[in-house]
Formats: C-alpha cells, sequence, structure tokens
C-alpha cells in the first residue's frame, strides 16, 4: 500500500500519513525505525507496510524492499 506523508515530528518519529482513498493512518515510531530512514518530508511518497490487524509497522521509500 502507497500513500504520502500528511505530518511528521521528528522529535517523537511518528505521524499522520494519507492513502490515496483520503484516509488517515497514524504510524508509531517503531514503524518508522523499521525503515532505515533518517527523516521524512511533507508530502512524501511512503510505501506503508502492515500487519494483520492494520497496524503500520513500516514505513519506507517506494523503490526500498
Amino acid at each position: 500500500m502507497q500513500g504520502t506523508v500528511a505530518s511528521y515530528d521528528a522529535a517523537t518519529r511518528s505521524g499522520v500519513l494519507l492513502l490515496d482513498d483520503g484516509t488517515e493512518m497514524r504510524f508509531p515510531a517503531r514503524a518508522f525505525d523499521a525503515s532505515g530512514l533518517r527523516l521524512l518530508r511533507l508530502g512524501q511518497r511512503v510505501r506503508i507496510d502492515t500487519d494483520s490487524d492494520g497496524e503500520v509497522v513500516r514505513v519506507t521509500l517506494p523503490t526500498m524492499i
């Protein structure tokens, strides 16, 4: 699944993603930490990995695996 960064707090390493259908999806610090990224920019396109409960477990760039 993919979305766009709607907000990102570098202090807490968490934020909100906007999915293509307009749904907001929050992500916790551990999902950002699992990505290996250093930061996110507002409006940046990202790939979202979720667990079986639909919780975000990793936020990466679309080109990363």
